[in-house]
């Protein structure tokens, strides 16, 4: 059987197993399903051993999945090559996924695109010399209102520019991680600059039950 298409024979591992915290993990997820949907756990187990080989998945991890799960290999093949969140060869210590959809587009990712291929000597699909950097260009990550955004590994830094991601570059090369979520100091998703309504507490009424009044004397109410 043919390996998958985009992986490259030379960096392949001979074997692959989880380790005895990765099996633990495996074991558990695989508990959650009926028997004979087991197949099920395929996505987290393939999530668990791409963390294991250093953010990538090598054909002997998706077959030593195959194995626990009693799948085809190829439909294993056929998961990994499918969602994009899979990379079927090795990346740089840091996995920038830029984000160039149209909000994105439009609030300057084309900026931090040059930027990035700028700073590292490198485009869009390759890695660094070093081994520290891996560029990718992705579809939307969900994060349009804080716009142009990185994806770094795990995390998102947001409201970025040239200066700002050649900034983030620096501080990761030389092994600090500056803090995730937006560069100028956006609050989580609140508009750019701060509170726009709401900016003063608005007074607190207290309020009391009181007994009707009486009716007027001679009323039939």
């Amino acid at each position: 059987m043919s390996a998958p298409t985009g992986i490259g024979a030379a960096a392949q591992p001979s074997h692959f197993a989880f380790d005895a915290e990765n099996l633990a993990r495996a074991t558990t997820i695989i508990a959650r399903y009926p028997a004979g949907r087991q197949a099920s756990a395929v996505l987290p187990l393939l999530d668990i051993a791409q963390r294991q080989c250093g953010n990538w998945l090598p054909r002997a991890a998706m077959d030593y999945v195959a194995g626990l799960l009693d799948m085809a290999p190829i439909r294993v093949y056929e998961v990994a090559t499918f969602y994009s969140m899979f990379n079927l060869e090795p990346v740089g210590e840091w996995f920038f996924q830029i984000c160039t959809t149209t909000p994105c587009w439009l609030r300057g990712s084309d900026q931090v695109v040059a930027a990035c291929e700028r700073k590292l000597g490198i485009h869009v699909g390759e890695t660094s010399a070093d081994g520290k950097f891996t560029l990718k260009e992705v579809e939307c990550l969900g994060a349009c209102v804080n716009a142009p955004i990185i994806q770094v590994n795990d995390d998102f830094y947001e409201d970025l520019d040239g200066p700002s991601t050649e900034r983030l570059i620096d501080e990761l090369a030389a092994g600090r991680v500056p803090p995730v979520g937006s560069v100028i100091g956006r609050q989580k998703s609140a508009p750019d600059g701060g509170p726009q309504v709401l900016k003063t507490i608005p007074p607190r009424y207290e309020w009391t039950l009181e007994a009707p009044p009486a009716p007027p004397a001679g009323s039939d109410d």
